[in-house]
């Protein structure tokens, strides 16, 4: 039964993943926003879902071991395994926006959050500040999407095979992102569901579960829709998403689940993964620069690094 509700979550997954980046190309082409924004925005808001529930609901069941770690985890998992994995699939192009204001913003959430974790423990008033901080970031873009189009009259993106959705009216754009969203939330239920009782079955711990098998699995929507992304060329969309995604991990999902209920964080995810997460987030700006892509030999290096990671971990 395991099993089944794995394969069925990443069935469902796949199919609302390609259901979501249509919605979402779709709705940057007839709204003329930068598909990099819809990424950062709506598609972001989207994929963090599963985080954002899985981690509620593992602080309401008294796993907290899952709700810190499914985060850290699953930002370790977006930066290298999904990137890599995206880049290998086709180069993906970076925008000097990216560069100049998202990377730094993630790199600064990251920084706030090992300072609020630093005495493992995240509290109510910390959940605050980290939702407060997301409200600005979110104002920022909607600032930055305005200027950006003044500025921007063409985008670097290939959008002939998605020029169809640009005619549909916007209850249907809005529809297929909602259904899409809908669809990877229950999808990340089936599989982190499935996943979750095979490791348990051997005896892992939650910490260990946590940063591997649900962060993963809460990843899967950031895998799927960023891949089928850059298949069909919608680079921006696809790193936009990602780097978005991480931003929200942290102060939509951390801040709101330390809200519901103060959070204990483990002393080994402070001492090993916190600086994983940190570490990544800062080699993938090298990486950004060079050639403003990020090539298939990159995305390679980033898969195998998070091999190391889960290879360290697991040790």
């Amino acid at each position: 039964m395991d099993i089944l509700l794995l394969l069925g979550g990443l069935v469902l997954l796949v199919a609302a993943g390609e259901i979501l980046v249509r919605g979402a190309a779709g709705l940057a082409l007839k709204a003329n926003i930068s598909p990099m924004m819809v990424g950062l925005t709506v598609v972001s808001i989207g994929t963090s879902a599963p985080e954002l529930f899985a981690s509620v609901r593992a602080a309401l069941e008294g796993n907290p071991g899952l709700a810190v770690g499914n985060v850290v985890g699953s930002n370790i998992a977006n930066l290298a395994l999904v990137l890599g994995i995206t880049a290998m699939i086709r180069p993906i192009g970076v925008t000097k926006s990216l560069l100049k204001f998202d990377g730094p913003i993630m790199v600064f959430a990251t920084l706030i959050f090992i300072a609020f974790a630093w005495n493992l423990e995240l509290s109510s008033l910390e959940g605050i500040i980290l939702v407060s901080l997301l409200i600005a970031f979110i104002g920022s873009l909607i600032y930055r999407s305005r200027k950006e189009k003044k500025e921007q009259d063409e985008l670097e993106s290939d959008v002939e095979d998605l020029v169809e959705y640009q005619s549909k009216g916007y209850p249907l754009l809005l529809g297929l992102i909602v259904a899409g969203c809908i669809g990877l939330y229950f999808g990340s239920e089936w599989f982190i569901e499935g996943a979750r009782n095979i490791a348990s079955s051997m005896g892992v711990s939650d910490y260990i579960i946590g940063v591997t098998v649900v962060a993963f699995g809460t990843s899967v929507p950031e895998l799927v829709a960023s891949a089928i992304a850059a298949l069909r060329n919608q680079a921006d969309l696809s790193i936009g998403n990602l780097i978005g995604s991480n931003i929200f991990n942290i102060f939509s999902v951390v801040g709101i689940t330390s809200i519901v209920s103060p959070l204990p964080v483990n002393k080994d995810l402070m001492g090993l993964d916190i600086w994983w997460m940190l570490g990544i987030a800062i080699i993938i700006f090298p990486i950004m620069r060079s050639g403003f892509k990020v090539s298939r030999w990159q995305g390679l290096f980033m898969v195998l690094l998070y091999i190391s990671y889960i290879f360290t971990v697991l040790l």
